[in-house]
């Protein structure tokens, strides 16, 4: 998901591979690996020329990353409330630091 937030501030895969520091065919095949496990395709890209190349979301690819936003959303609030609860239940022993 990370990729797909990338891609949609760089406007391409290559600015996005650079700004996670990894190869520019690691970013593509990882790309053509999302486009053929969904029914429609994430990425969209076009070729270079005069008005430039490219990449962006489709309108698939934007519902994709904002309902894994969501979805982490919801599990770090499940999570802290959990946290939360088994604290109560439970407090931390503090454990005591080395004294050499």
């Amino acid at each position: 998901m990370e990729l797909l937030a990338a891609i949609r501030d760089a406007g391409s895969i290559s600015g996005a591979a650079r700004r996670m520091q990894m190869s520019y065919r690691r970013a593509w095949l990882l790309v053509e690996t999302m486009n053929s496990c969904f029914q429609k395709p994430l990425v969209e890209t076009a070729t270079g020329g005069r008005a430039g190349g490219g990449a962006h979301l489709t309108a698939e690819g934007e519902k994709v990353l904002e309902g894994y936003a969501a979805m982490m959303r919801e599990i770090d609030d499940i999570a802290e409330r959990y946290l939360g609860s088994l604290l109560k239940s439970s407090p931390l022993t503090p454990v005591p630091a080395d004294s050499e």
